[in-house]
Protein backbone atom coordinates (compact mmCIF):
# COMPACT_ATOMS: atom_id res chain seq x y z
CA UNK A 1 0.00 0.00 0.00
CA UNK A 2 1.19 3.12 -0.94
CA UNK A 3 -0.20 5.95 1.62
CA UNK A 4 -2.11 5.60 4.84
CA UNK A 5 -5.67 4.79 5.13
CA UNK A 6 -6.22 7.73 7.21
CA UNK A 7 -6.01 11.08 5.68
CA UNK A 8 -3.78 13.70 7.21
CA UNK A 9 -4.50 17.40 6.72
CA UNK A 10 -1.17 19.21 5.82
CA UNK A 11 -0.44 21.40 8.44
CA UNK A 12 0.62 25.21 7.37
CA UNK A 13 4.06 25.92 7.28
CA UNK A 14 5.43 27.37 10.14
CA UNK A 15 8.37 30.45 10.36
CA UNK A 16 10.87 27.93 12.39
CA UNK A 17 14.50 28.22 12.33
CA UNK A 18 16.61 25.33 10.48
CA UNK A 19 18.10 24.39 13.35
CA UNK A 20 14.73 23.46 15.28
CA UNK A 21 13.07 21.79 12.71
CA UNK A 22 16.17 19.74 12.25
CA UNK A 23 15.14 19.01 16.58
CA UNK A 24 11.70 18.36 15.53
CA UNK A 25 12.87 15.38 13.71
CA UNK A 26 15.54 14.09 16.83
CA UNK A 27 11.83 14.79 19.08
CA UNK A 28 9.63 12.98 16.51
CA UNK A 29 12.48 9.71 16.81
CA UNK A 30 12.55 9.90 20.59
CA UNK A 31 9.26 9.90 20.57
CA UNK A 32 8.66 6.52 18.21
CA UNK A 33 11.49 4.74 21.04
CA UNK A 34 8.73 5.47 23.88
CA UNK A 35 5.51 4.67 21.84
CA UNK A 36 7.68 1.31 21.04
CA UNK A 37 8.25 0.60 25.27
CA UNK A 38 4.59 1.32 25.53
CA UNK A 39 4.88 4.43 27.04
CA UNK A 40 1.88 7.17 26.99
CA UNK A 41 2.64 9.71 28.64
CA UNK A 42 6.54 11.08 29.20
CA UNK A 43 7.48 14.93 30.53
CA UNK A 44 9.38 17.50 28.55
CA UNK A 45 12.43 16.15 30.74
CA UNK A 46 12.15 12.88 29.94
CA UNK A 47 11.51 13.90 26.25
CA UNK A 48 14.56 15.74 26.44
CA UNK A 49 16.78 13.18 27.83
CA UNK A 50 15.61 10.55 25.28
CA UNK A 51 16.12 13.36 22.39
CA UNK A 52 19.57 14.56 23.92
CA UNK A 53 18.87 18.22 24.17
CA UNK A 54 17.78 20.33 27.36
CA UNK A 55 14.69 20.78 28.55
CA UNK A 56 14.22 24.38 28.32
CA UNK A 57 15.41 23.73 23.93
CA UNK A 58 12.55 21.32 23.88
CA UNK A 59 9.78 23.51 24.98
CA UNK A 60 11.11 26.28 23.25
CA UNK A 61 10.94 24.30 20.09
CA UNK A 62 7.38 22.99 21.14
CA UNK A 63 5.98 25.81 22.02
CA UNK A 64 6.18 27.01 17.89
CA UNK A 65 2.69 24.62 17.68
CA UNK A 66 0.89 26.39 20.83
CA UNK A 67 -0.35 24.44 23.94
CA UNK A 68 0.71 20.65 23.68
CA UNK A 69 1.44 19.73 26.88
CA UNK A 70 -1.11 19.03 29.93
CA UNK A 71 0.77 20.67 33.24
CA UNK A 72 1.24 17.85 36.00
CA UNK A 73 1.03 14.94 32.94
CA UNK A 74 3.26 15.94 30.22
CA UNK A 75 3.01 14.92 26.99
CA UNK A 76 0.78 12.48 25.33
CA UNK A 77 3.31 10.49 23.17
CA UNK A 78 0.65 9.49 20.65
CA UNK A 79 -0.22 13.24 20.01
CA UNK A 80 2.68 14.39 20.05
CA UNK A 81 4.40 12.68 17.95
CA UNK A 82 1.43 12.58 14.79
CA UNK A 83 1.79 16.22 15.73
CA UNK A 84 5.60 16.19 14.22
CA UNK A 85 4.86 13.82 11.72
CA UNK A 86 2.26 16.25 10.59
CA UNK A 87 4.91 19.43 10.73
CA UNK A 88 7.71 17.21 9.10
CA UNK A 89 5.31 16.43 6.21
CA UNK A 90 5.26 12.81 6.80
CA UNK A 91 2.35 11.59 7.36
CA UNK A 92 2.00 9.92 4.11
CA UNK A 93 4.75 8.80 1.68
CA UNK A 94 6.84 11.54 0.21
CA UNK A 95 8.36 10.64 -3.44
CA UNK A 96 11.97 11.32 -3.59
CA UNK A 97 14.36 10.87 -6.70
CA UNK A 98 18.10 10.21 -6.56
CA UNK A 99 20.54 11.33 -8.96
CA UNK A 100 23.43 8.70 -9.74
CA UNK A 101 22.82 5.44 -9.42
CA UNK A 102 26.52 4.49 -8.97
CA UNK A 103 27.58 2.60 -5.60
CA UNK A 104 26.47 5.06 -3.19
CA UNK A 105 23.29 5.50 -5.21
CA UNK A 106 22.21 1.80 -5.44
CA UNK A 107 23.01 1.47 -1.78
CA UNK A 108 20.70 3.98 -0.21
CA UNK A 109 17.87 2.86 -3.05
CA UNK A 110 18.37 -0.72 -1.10
CA UNK A 111 17.78 0.46 2.21
CA UNK A 112 14.32 -0.13 3.28
CA UNK A 113 14.45 2.46 6.14
CA UNK A 114 13.21 5.45 4.10
CA UNK A 115 9.61 4.08 3.86
CA UNK A 116 9.16 3.58 7.69
CA UNK A 117 9.55 7.13 7.69
CA UNK A 118 7.63 8.40 5.27
CA UNK A 119 9.83 8.53 2.32
CA UNK A 120 9.77 6.53 -1.08
CA UNK A 121 12.29 6.50 -3.77
CA UNK A 122 10.02 6.58 -6.67
CA UNK A 123 12.65 6.49 -9.18
CA UNK A 124 16.58 6.95 -10.12
CA UNK A 125 18.31 9.09 -13.05
CA UNK A 126 21.42 8.59 -14.53
CA UNK A 127 23.30 9.50 -17.38
CA UNK A 128 24.14 5.70 -18.35
CA UNK A 129 20.65 3.93 -17.18
CA UNK A 130 20.45 1.12 -19.79
CA UNK A 131 23.73 -0.41 -18.19
CA UNK A 132 21.85 -0.54 -14.73
CA UNK A 133 20.49 -3.40 -13.98
CA UNK A 134 17.03 -2.77 -12.65
CA UNK A 135 15.37 -5.71 -11.66
CA UNK A 136 17.97 -5.79 -9.02
CA UNK A 137 16.92 -2.05 -7.63
CA UNK A 138 13.28 -2.61 -7.33
CA UNK A 139 12.53 0.45 -9.42
CA UNK A 140 12.51 2.45 -12.37
CA UNK A 141 15.91 4.12 -13.68
CA UNK A 142 15.71 6.68 -16.39
CA UNK A 143 17.91 8.51 -18.44
CA UNK A 144 18.35 12.04 -17.67
CA UNK A 145 16.33 13.37 -20.41
CA UNK A 146 13.36 12.26 -18.68
CA UNK A 147 14.00 14.25 -15.76
CA UNK A 148 11.96 17.21 -16.40
CA UNK A 149 8.74 15.56 -17.42
CA UNK A 150 8.92 13.01 -14.45
CA UNK A 151 9.39 15.46 -11.82
CA UNK A 152 6.10 17.22 -13.10
CA UNK A 153 4.55 14.40 -13.63
CA UNK A 154 4.92 13.23 -10.25
CA UNK A 155 5.06 16.71 -8.06
CA UNK A 156 7.99 15.62 -6.75
CA UNK A 157 9.73 17.84 -4.50
CA UNK A 158 12.72 16.28 -2.93
CA UNK A 159 16.06 14.14 -4.45
CA UNK A 160 19.07 13.38 -3.45
CA UNK A 161 22.14 13.69 -5.09
CA UNK A 162 25.24 11.21 -5.26
CA UNK A 163 27.19 12.85 -8.33
CA UNK A 164 30.74 13.28 -8.67
CA UNK A 165 30.93 17.24 -8.47
CA UNK A 166 32.01 17.80 -12.42
CA UNK A 167 28.08 17.88 -12.70
CA UNK A 168 26.08 18.04 -9.43
CA UNK A 169 25.79 21.52 -9.66
CA UNK A 170 24.52 21.52 -13.36
CA UNK A 171 21.90 18.55 -12.42
CA UNK A 172 21.44 20.84 -9.47
CA UNK A 173 20.11 23.68 -11.29
CA UNK A 174 18.12 21.61 -13.63
CA UNK A 175 16.51 20.18 -10.61
CA UNK A 176 15.43 23.55 -9.08
CA UNK A 177 14.20 24.44 -12.94
CA UNK A 178 11.88 21.92 -12.70
CA UNK A 179 10.31 22.36 -9.69
CA UNK A 180 12.83 20.71 -6.73
CA UNK A 181 12.49 21.85 -3.30
CA UNK A 182 14.62 19.98 -1.18
CA UNK A 183 17.94 18.52 -2.29
CA UNK A 184 20.60 15.87 0.17
CA UNK A 185 23.33 16.48 -1.40
CA UNK A 186 26.24 13.91 -1.02
CA UNK A 187 28.18 15.14 -3.47
CA UNK A 188 31.63 16.98 -1.88
CA UNK A 189 31.17 20.21 -2.72
CA UNK A 190 28.85 23.34 -1.78
CA UNK A 191 25.59 23.92 -4.32
CA UNK A 192 24.40 27.12 -4.84
CA UNK A 193 20.75 27.52 -5.11
CA UNK A 194 18.28 30.51 -5.00
CA UNK A 195 15.74 31.40 -1.85
CA UNK A 196 13.24 29.14 -1.40
CA UNK A 197 15.13 25.45 -1.89
CA UNK A 198 17.00 24.23 0.67
CA UNK A 199 20.04 21.65 0.32
CA UNK A 200 21.18 19.49 2.83
CA UNK A 201 24.47 18.38 2.37
CA UNK A 202 26.25 14.93 4.02
CA UNK A 203 30.21 14.65 2.93
CA UNK A 204 31.34 11.84 4.52
CA UNK A 205 35.26 12.53 4.32
CA UNK A 206 34.80 15.40 6.52
CA UNK A 207 32.45 13.49 8.83
CA UNK A 208 35.40 11.31 9.18
CA UNK A 209 38.29 13.70 9.31
CA UNK A 210 36.06 15.27 12.75
CA UNK A 211 36.03 12.25 13.91
CA UNK A 212 39.76 11.83 13.44
CA UNK A 213 41.14 14.52 15.24
CA UNK A 214 39.28 12.70 18.39
CA UNK A 215 41.44 9.98 17.83
CA UNK A 216 44.20 9.32 20.38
Amino acid sequence: MRYFQRTFHKMPKLEIPRKAVYRLSLYYRALQRLKGNAVETVSSAALAKVAGVKPTQLRKDLAYFGQLGTRGLGYSVAHLAQTLREALGTARLQPVILIGVGHLGSALVRYRGFEKEGFEIVAGFDADAESIRRDELGLPVLPMTQLRSFIQDRQVKLAILTLPVTVAQEVTNSLVENGIQAILNFAPTVLQVPDGVVVNNVDLAIELENLSYFIR
